[in-house]
């Protein structure tokens, strides 16, 4: 009865965090091609130049272009800056799916994890550019958290409960990680707070979300919760005081990100197949659509220097359920971009160092 439970449990975690993606039958020779393909990655960047404070005009922020097939790749006018880590779905099979890195200009593409059989999936990056965070669930019963080297490919097992572990994300000063633990149990959805390395892992008192992510300064923390009935934002301090809710959006999903000045934050929302990215300030107030209509956008992540949102949608393969590809718009909603163009999925960006 337990293990229905759980399972029951983590499907309902999966169904709030990821696509919808449905399974499928892998292709046998479609990881080899990818690995004879896939470069090797030199030295990773170092801390980027400090954020200059954004000023957006809202009155101007609103979708001006019209997908089409034919959305253009990045140029170098483009100026993109950093890395992008995302779920690959080179098997076209969810229990699979694995982590891979590209330069946030769509080059560069690498696989990161090596388990053929392991689904992997809500990577983010350190914030000085070396690790990899990620879920996993090796043991087939329980989804931990786990730490990739990215230049030695080593893996560190952080977390290691009975239950399910997602979406880690390193502090601002690299000290902590903030995540989301589900028991089976309890059947409740707990943003946590560990060491860097694993240690001293609790629960934030009274608090009850999913998709955590940190404020620019390391004080706060984003998060989606229905504790109120519907699934909105809410900031709180690391001590879970000062809990305050942001949004009034109709079918808040959870991941979002907040822009590296702290004065903006990005989420989605929308029925299922029909989904769109929203930008407002970092209180909640003036929240206006950023994607063009009609793409099921999702899983949006500011770029370093906050000019760019990453985000995952089907504007060029909308009725392919393997067609979910990686995606920039500009803060101000123009200049659509595609970074990926494969026949599986690729989603749950998050741009980094």
């Amino acid at each position: 009865m337990n293990k229905i439970k759980f399972l029951s449990t983590a499907l309902i975690i999966i169904l709030i965090s990821g696509c919808n993606l449905p399974a499928s039958t892998p292709t046998s020779d479609l990881f080899a091609t990818l690995q004879a393909s896939t470069p090797s990655l030199i030295n990773a960047p170092q801390a980027t130049q400090p954020i200059a404070t954004l000023a957006l005009d809202f009155s101007t922020v609103a979708p001006t272009l019209t997908p089409s097939s034919d959305i253009p790749t990045p140029s170098a006018a483009d100026q993109l800056q950093g890395r992008i880590v995302f779920n690959c779905q080179t098997f076209k099979d969810q229990a699979s799916e694995q982590i891979c890195m590209m330069n946030a200009d769509g080059s560069g593409f690498r696989r990161l994890t090596t388990e053929n059989n392991v689904r992997h999936f809500y990577p983010s990056l350190s914030p000085n550019g070396r690790n990899v965070l990620y879920s996993a669930n090796p043991d087939q019963n329980n989804f931990d958290i786990f730490k990739m080297d990215i230049e030695s490919g080593s893996v560190e097992r952080l977390t290691n409960s009975f239950g399910m572990d997602n979406a880690p994300e390193y502090s601002p000063d690299n000290g902590s990680v903030v995540f989301m633990h589900n028991s089976p149990a309890k059947a409740t959805f707990q943003i946590m707070l560990m060491e860097h390395d694993g240690d001293n892992a609790g629960n934030v008192p009274g608090i009850n979300g999913w998709d955590p992510t940190w404020s620019p300064d390391g004080n706060s923390i984003l998060f989606a919760s229905d504790k109120n009935g519907t699934v909105q934002l809410y900031t709180m301090r690391t001590d879970g005081s000062r809990l305050h809710r942001l949004t009034n959006l109709p079918a808040i999903r959870g991941r979002s990100d907040w822009s590296p000045d702290g004065n903006y934050i990005v989420t989605y929302s929308g029925a299922e197949g029909n989904r769109e990215l929203y930008i407002m300030n970092a209180d909640g107030s003036n929240s206006r659509q950023l994607t063009p209509g009609g793409g099921n956008s999702q899983g949006p992540s500011f770029s370093p220097d906050g000019k760019w949102v990453a985000f995952t949608a089907y504007f060029d393969h909308k009725d392919d359920i393997h067609g979910c590809e990686i995606y920039v718009i500009r803060v101000d909603g123009t200049d659509l971009r595609r970074l990926t163009n494969n026949d599986y999925c690729d989603y749950q960006p998050r741009w980094g160092p």
